[in-house]
């Protein structure tokens, strides 16, 4: 309870108005003025970003189209060696079959 008697109020610091508002407003402008600049900068690294985004987007589609003409062409060997191999199969089984004992 006694810290609360003994509280000391610290007033917030002012600001002192300046005496021209002229040059206050010139201040301001400038200030924003230099935020839309950065602001402008940004959107530009943002929009060049997005534009390489969809290269790179358009390089990978791409190249998982090429990939998968690839597995394509794989599916097809591996569907033709494995008709050669049935085939082999079955003339070895054929032979074995009628060898003479």
């Amino acid at each position: 309870m006694s810290q609360l008697l003994s509280a000391e109020i610290i007033p917030f610091p002012t600001r002192t108005p300046t005496a021209d508002p002229a040059a206050r407003l010139t201040r301001a402008l400038a200030k924003l003025d230099a935020a839309l600049t950065q602001h402008r900068t940004a959107i530009t690294a943002w929009r060049d970003s997005l534009a390489e985004l969809r290269v790179t987007t358009a390089e990978l589609g791409a190249s998982l189209g090429r990939y998968q003409a690839g597995l394509g062409a794989l599916d097809a060997d591996v569907v033709a060696l494995n008709g050669h191999a049935r085939t082999l199969e079955r003339w070895a089984d054929n032979t074995m079959a009628h060898a003479p004992a």
